[in-house]
């Protein structure tokens, strides 16, 4: 299984992904699981996934594959598309191409095909946008109402990010609630696992601010998780007795 996280602020996005692959006790390995693009001052592109392996390699080759070719083709890539919503759809199409492809005898053998991707990011002319594309190839967009996604190991690092965050959540804040909700993820979930990958676009920069893995040694991860942990035992003895009536 996996966690990853995408939070949409005013500020700009925040992309936080785990790199363990179970496949059973015996088969965990380590993959890769955020994707970016980016041409300076024109677009900057993220992507994350979860589910299947073969499924989300496959969509992520397809699109690298028609990057190559718009070079000297036209072809229509993520990274020529005029607008965020549009690289979406390119994603969605090469989601159900792969499923198309591959779900009926991947499900035939007992396999899951399920796979979901979040996609994100902005281009020259336009907003930040954040999306989550489906097995099906659908897609929904984050709104001032929910400014994040999440897929797979989800439930544990929901509370934090349903409390502290809003579309006008400080990009510092932001970050740090991606932390923390994966902090609580990996404690609770031994099937999501360091090192990390995160990936942050300020609004309006059409590039990368951020893009670096954080292994489990990070001494600033470290001591955002111990400090988190200090403060809720810190905030349980506060709490008021429960009466009896």
């Amino acid at each position: 299984m996996t966690y990853c996280v995408g939070l949409k602020i005013s500020d700009g996005l925040v992309f936080l992904s785990d790199t363990r692959t179970n496949a059973g006790v015996d088969n965990i390995a380590r993959f890769r699981k955020m994707f970016t693009w980016s041409v300076k001052g024109q677009r900057a592109i993220a992507i994350v996934t979860s589910g299947n392996l073969s499924i989300t390699q496959g969509v992520i080759t397809r699109l690298n594959q028609d990057i190559q070719r718009s070079q000297s083709e036209d072809v229509e890539s993520i990274m020529t598309a005029e607008t965020m919503f549009r690289v979406a759809q390119i994603v969605s199409e090469k989601m159900r191409l792969v499923q198309d492809r591959h779900s009926d005898s991947l499900e035939a053998r007992g396999e899951a095909s399920s796979a979901t991707m979040l996609v994100g990011g902005q281009r020259r002319g336009g907003r930040h946008r954040l999306f989550q594309v489906y097995a099906a190839g659908n897609f929904i967009e984050a709104t001032a109402d929910t400014p994040y996604f999440q897929i797979g190991e989800h439930k544990y690092g929901k509370p934090i990010l349903d409390r502290v965050l809003t579309i006008n959540t400080p990009m510092k804040d932001a970050i740090k609630a991606a932390m923390v909700s994966m902090d609580s993820t990996l404690r609770s979930n031994l099937s999501v696992g360091m090192p990390l990958d995160v990936a942050i676009i300020r609004g309006d920069s059409m590039e990368f601010a951020t893009q670096r893995r954080i292994d489990a040694d990070d001494p600033n991860f470290s001591e955002i998780s111990d400090r988190w942990s200090e403060a809720l035992r810190n905030a349980f003895q506060t709490l008021p007795e429960m009466t009896d009536d």
